[in-house]
């Protein structure tokens, strides 16, 4: 199995970013991810330039201005303690963060031809789903699942290419599963997405936690293989393949972070199960979810 793929803690940084993929650093052609850490009263600016981005806090709170606006984001304490509001910034821009008190922020990005307006994502309007059951329950944060370019819906955010969620996995619960795919582009079945998985893992007592990732070859693509113990601050880069388990060790919750995009006109999450493991889906009606979650659910308004 190959490692490259696998980017443990700070062999992304670049910069004032501890994480830094772009599509030329990860070879493709659409996602990308940063993860800026500032201290009490930093700054930070940055050019958009192709992409358009979500200011996402992982801890800590900030304020994003863009184009005469400036969107003061209360973010959280992290990321297992609740949902965060966001920022969506367009293509073709200058950005400047600013945080009072320090944090860590996540921009996640995808190249994109619709230059859309700047907005702010309340907290309060994230769809939290609780998805699988028994030990395959866990916790997704739709704040920027697929929606409509253009306008925003009930079921997520409005971006022109980018897809991105967070899912936190209880600990000793497998997500990501069963193994799924989008490698091909089958319209109406399966849509065609780089993916980008960043954790963030829960200690115990003090004592740093860890999981696993696997993803496996499903025929197309580059034949990516990964097998990788993960920590938190590690990135799994997901070209193509059959992705999942993402298994969180007993004690210690998992949270990741996904960043999708990819060539299609429709912006879609269209997905192939595994053909080996799609049964385990029958069993989940017979199964109560994991009464660990929700963890957090969105505030009110």
């Amino acid at each position: 199995m190959t490692t490259t793929h696998h980017l443990p803690a700070g062999k992304a940084a670049n910069g004032p970013y501890t994480v830094d993929i772009s599509p030329e650093s990860a070879g493709w052609g659409h996602s990308s991810l940063r993860v800026l850490e500032l201290p009490a009263g930093g700054r930070h600016s940055f050019d958009t330039g192709d992409s358009e981005w979500i200011v996402l806090p992982l801890s800590g709170s900030c304020t994003v201005a863009v184009g005469g606006e400036t969107f003061r984001l209360a973010g959280r304490e992290s990321v297992f303690s609740g949902v965060s509001d966001f920022a969506y910034v367009p293509r073709d821009a200058q950005v400047s963060l600013a945080s009072r008190g320090g944090g860590r922020f996540a921009l996640t990005g995808a190249r994109c031809a619709e230059r859309l307006p700047a907005r702010y994502g309340p907290a309060s309007a994230v769809p939290v789903e609780l998805r699988g059951t028994g030990t395959c329950s866990r916790q997704v944060n739709n704040f920027a699942a697929a929606a409509p370019a253009g306008g925003d819906d009930g079921q997520g955010f409005a971006c022109d290419k980018l897809i991105a969620v967070e899912v936190i996995t209880p600990g000793g619960n497998w997500s990501s599963f069963p193994p799924h795919k989008h490698d091909e582009h089958r319209p109406g079945e399966e849509s065609q997405l780089e993916e980008i998985y960043y954790f963030e893992i829960a200690a115990h007592d003090g004592t740093p936690g860890l999981g696993y990732q696997r993803v496996s070859p499903s025929g197309h693509g580059r034949g990516t293989d990964v097998l990788a113990e993960v920590r938190s601050g590690d990135t799994v880069l997901i070209p193509d393949g059959w992705h999942g388990p993402s298994m969180a060790v007993p004690g210690h919750d998992m949270y990741y972070l996904n960043v999708m995009a990819g060539p299609g006109a429709e912006r879609d999450w269209l997905i192939r199960d595994h053909p080996d493991h799609a049964w385990i889906r029958a069993t989940w009606p017979d199964q109560p979810v994991d009464p660990r979650l929700p963890r957090y659910t969105a505030p009110s308004q």
